[in-house]
């Protein structure tokens, strides 16, 4: 009898075991499942607990959860990637610019390789690093709006910076571009900068479409009206039936 039921007990605990696993498995794609997978046995679920903490303001935080995912796996190169973009988050660029070297040996995951190179250049100083690695992730249909709107105050809200510089250059350099620059630019860049950068691109001999040109004033007209006003007299002689 007692034999029976220890044998019960061993395969409800497999069972369980087992359905806390797949829950586990489970939180790449379902985020709210995370709380109920026990600590110990959290992988995935400490992949999403990990992003969800660097998209966040709390640095320390980001950076305690990414080392915990490290410490329970520290193989995959996406956790060394998160451990990377914590560390420079965290003001940590050394240590950051170390985990993704170890991180690229192995293969890593291009989104969070470009943020985690950014946030590198910028703790460094370089600008115009940090502006081509913003461009990269700018083009990616896949990065969240407000990831890009707080990295582009970091990179582009100086005026006439290295970061607005290169960002021109790179428009200029590639008509690709002039779409989702007009398209996405008003939306999550500084309202100042976008204006300053599109009317610089204009006088290099940008060939934006007037029409999508009117559609980025209206949208910037939205969030900072001077800073559209500059833009539309800045491109009256391309476009001349801009928006007021």
């Amino acid at each position: 009898m007692i034999g029976r039921l220890v044998w019960f007990a061993g395969l409800a605990a497999i069972a369980l075991l087992t359905a806390v696993l797949q829950l586990d498995l489970m939180a790449a794609r379902a985020p709210g499942v995370v709380p109920i997978v026990p600590s110990p046995l959290r992988n995935e679920s400490q992949v999403a607990i990990t992003r969800a903490a660097l998209a966040g303001t709390d640095s320390a935080r980001a950076l305690a959860e990414a080392e915990r995912l490290v410490q329970r796996r520290p193989i995959p190169a996406r956790n060394l990637v998160l451990l990377s973009v914590s560390q420079a988050k965290a003001g940590k660029a050394e240590d950051a610019a170390k985990t993704i070297q170890i991180a690229a040996q192995r293969g890593w995951r291009e989104p969070l390789a470009q943020e985690a190179m950014l946030r590198i250049a910028l703790a460094a100083g370089d600008e115009a690093e940090a502006a081509r690695r913003y461009a990269a992730l700018f083009l990616r249909d896949g990065t969240p709006e407000p990831l890009l709107s707080e990295l582009g105050t970091a990179v582009l809200a100086k005026p006439g910076g290295l970061g607005q510089s290169t960002m021109v250059a790179i428009v200029v350099g590639g008509e690709r571009w002039h779409a989702a620059f007009l398209g996405r630019g008003p939306r999550v860049m500084p309202p100042a900068a976008f204006s300053a950068i599109t009317a610089d691109s204009l006088a290099r001999g940008a060939a934006f479409d007037c029409a999508a040109l009117g559609q980025s004033v209206r949208v910037l007209k939205r969030r900072d009206p001077a800073a559209a006003a500059s833009l539309r007299t800045a491109a009256e002689r391309r476009c001349p039936r801009l928006p007021r």
